[in-house]
Parts: structure tokens; C-alpha cells; sequence
């Protein structure tokens, strides 16, 4: 039999009649969350069309009754918080946590919204800001960038180790700042993007509570924030954090994501992203045990970005659950092991944390099948950048 139905997606902005086949008696379930309400007539668009289709393909895939459930907004997971709550308290600092499945909209949180050094996680902004700046043409990844003498800064990294004068380009500087966390590499980056810009693109996305400082190993340019010596680098909040992975991995680099869903064009820009942060070579924290759990060759299940200070330990994952999507934003600070060990307390507090997320909601582990630009999900309602934050 043949059905009409009427979007009320905000993400569409207007009203759309698209047609289906009743595939299943509990599509009902489905189209209730989704806001999709049956009308007369024949005003079916081709995009409405293409909507439904994208719509029907998660279902398939993900489960009709978790769709139904993220579209009706986010449930708080108190199960899994209270382990989690009893994990933070075995660990010797302080946890600051936030993790939602974007299918289902559960979300386990610990003190979400706290301010904390980012370390390195800062530098997912300035890959996100690469990223907007290739989509409009003001920065292309072959650009070349020279890593000059004097320019090498200490910490992790390989460029530290190279002769200058050193030709690179856009995405080798970004895949180093990514994949190795090159502190040196994350400074040629951030002359190129721009520190205004990456602070503008942060404000654009409506958080609050990140900002990205200065360079590493370099005295700060011009007047700070008062609170610019307390975090250092880069401040932000687990659920801010959280937020920028999840644009990257939805691959949201538009105000408003359009109806047909992602572009070729925007597929290739957070291909090059998903690819850098899929081979992160730091995997003592979210990865730690759960990779054991995926057990395809296509790829690690996680993509992720690790920060560290000697009393903070961070990181921010993708993790490509077979029951869906997951984003976990986990960070220990103040942490009393200061040591410099894939041992360290707080690595091993994060990694236990992740593996308790995704044995809760994913218990048959984590498929990098699914691991693409946008996740196989829908484009996110969203009015513009200003509604990302809480």
C-alpha cells in the first residue's frame, strides 16, 4: 500500500510529503518520533524522497525502536551511571565524562559540563576549522606549508626530529597533529588556519566553554582571558568536546545539512578527517580494550584524539558500535599518577570507562564498517552552529 507522509523536520526547514511502501507494522513506532505525520495529495518532492530513504536505511540497519527513541531527544542512562559513578570513585583524581549514542540518544554523563584543560583534544578544533576552510576554498590540503629553523617545539611529535627547512602540505601538517599529536605540526597548522579563526569557528558552534589559547611552547600574542593561566593551551567541557567529534563524524560542515544528505564534496573533506583520526597512534585509553571486541578487517572502530598533561589524561572518541554510533568524551585530571607509562591511572580509568559504555550499548562490540562520514545517520536538526551547545 502506498503512503504519504508530511516532514516536519527542522533540519528540512519547510514542509515535504514523501512516499513509502509499509514495511513493517512497527514503522508506526518510527515516523511517530521522526515527526512524520500521513497527508493527502501528491506534493512528493525527489528530496523528501531521498529524506525517508535515509531514514528507512537506518532503521534497517540500527533498529526501528532506537531511531524512534533519539528522535524523541536524549535519555539518561542511570545504570550505566552509577557504574560509572563507581568507577570515577576508584580512580585518584577527578573524572569528568560525557558519552551519548546517537541512534538511541542514551547518555551517560559525570559532571559534563565542568571546565577543563583540553591538552591536546584542543586540536580537534583547529582540524574542524581545516576542514570548513577547505570546503570553502580558503585552504586546500596540498597547500604548501615549510617547517623552518626555530620553528620545532618540544613535546610529542616527529617534526621535532626533521632538518629545516622541511616542505609539507595542509593535510601532512593536520595528519601529524592528529595521528601523532606533533606539537610543532599543530603550531605550522594554526599559523595557516588562523587562531581568530579557530576561536570563531568555536563561538559558531555555541560553545561556551572552549577556547584555544595560543601555540604550544610559544609565549601567548597579544592580551589573554584572566583564566588563560589556569588552562594553558585550551579549555572546553566534556559534552563541548563531545560536540566538535560529532560534527566531524556526522560530517556536519554546513549550517543547516541538507535534505539530500551529505554532498560528494563534503564526503571527501571528512574522509581525510575520519582517516586521521581512525589511525591514531596513541591507543592506551578509549581503544585500550576495545578493540578486542571488533573482530572485521576493515579498520579500527574508533577514532579518536588523546590529550595529555602530567596530571591530565583525555580523549575523545568515535566509537562505531554494531548497535549503533557512540561519542565518549572522558577526562581525568588532577590526577595523582603523574607517570608517563601506558599504565597510568588515568589512561587505565578511561579505558575501563569506554569499555563499560560500550559493553552497556553495544554489547556485540564495534564494527569499522560503520565507521564512515556521517555514520550512517541522518543529518541532525540544527538551526546553525548556535545550537550545538547546552
Amino acid at each position: 500500500m502506498t503512503i504519504r507522509y508530511l516532514t516536519a523536520s527542522p533540519s528540512i526547514h519547510r514542509y515535504r510529503c514523501v512516499r513509502t511502501r509499509e514495511i513493517r507494522n512497527d514503522t508506526k513506532v518510527a515516523r511517530e518520533g521522526l515527526g512524520l505525520k500521513p497527508v493527502a495529495g501528491n506534493e512528493c518532492t525527489m528530496r523528501g524522497m531521498r529524506v525517508l530513504t535515509i531514514v528507512l536505511a537506518m532503521m534497517v540497519t540500527f533498529g526501528v525502536q532506537g531511531w524512534a527513541q533519539a528522535a524523541a531527544g536524549p535519555v539518561a542512562d542511570a545504570a550505566l551511571e552509577g557504574k560509572l559513578r563507581g568507577l570515577a570513585a576508584e580512580h585518584h583524581g577527578k573524572v569528568a565524562l560525557y558519552a551519548t549514542q546517537l541512534n538511541t540518544g542514551k547518555v551517560a554523563s559525570l559532571d559534563a559540563d565542568a571546565v577543563v584543560q583540553t591538552a591536546s583534544v584542543i586540536k580537534l578544533t583547529i582540524l574542524f576549522e581545516a576542514m570548513e576552510q577547505v570546503r570553502a576554498g580558503k585552504a586546500h590540503w596540498e597547500d604548501k606549508i615549510t617547517l623552518k629553523p626555530g620553528d620545532a617545539v618540544s613535546g610529542s611529535g616527529l617534526l621535532l626530529f626533521m632538518d629545516a627547512p622541511l616542505e609539507l602540505t595542509l593535510k601532512d601538517v593536520l595528519t601529524l597533529m592528529v595521528i601523532m599529536s606533533d606539537n610543532t605540526a599543530t603550531n605550522l597548522a594554526i599559523d595557516r588556519i588562523g587562531l581568530d579563526a579557530v576561536n570563531a569557528r568555536i563561538a559558531w558552534m555555541g560553545l561556551k566553554d572552549t577556547h584555544l589559547y595560543k601555540k604550544i611552547g610559544k609565549p601567548a600574542e597579544g592580551s589573554m582571558p584572566a583564566d588563560q593561566a589556569k588552562f594553558g593551551l585550551g579549555k572546553t567541557t566534556p559534552r563541548e568536546m563531545a560536540r566538535v567529534m560529532e560534527r566531524i563524524g556526522r560530517c556536519e560542515l554546513d549550517v543547516t545539512p541538507g535534505p539530500g544528505g551529505i554532498s560528494e564534496k563534503d564526503a571527501a573533506i571528512c574522509g581525510v578527517a575520519m582517516k586521521m583520526l581512525r589511525n591514531q597512534f596513541y591507543r592506551d585509553t578509549i581503544p585500550r580494550y576495545l578493540e578486542k571486541l571488533d573482530a572485521t578487517e576493515t579498520g579500527s572502530g574508533t577514532a579518536s584524539k588523546t590529550g595529555s598533561l602530567n596530571a591530565v589524561r583525555a580523549d575523545v572518541a568515535i566509537v562505531a558500535g554494531k548497535s549503533g554510533p557512540m561519542v565518549l568524551s572522558i577526562f581525568t585530571y588532577e590526577n595523582k599518577d603523574m607517570g608517563w607509562t601506558a599504565d597510568n591511572e588515568g589512561e587505565v580509568t578511561i579505558a575501563k570507562m569506554a569499555k563499560a559504555i560500550v559493553e552497556a550499548w553495544s554489547p556485540d562490540g564495534i564494527d569499522g564498517k560503520t565507521l564512515v562520514p556521517g555514520l550512517g545517520l541522518a543529518p541532525a536538526s540544527s538551526n546553525g552552529g548556535a545550537a550545538a551547545s547546552k
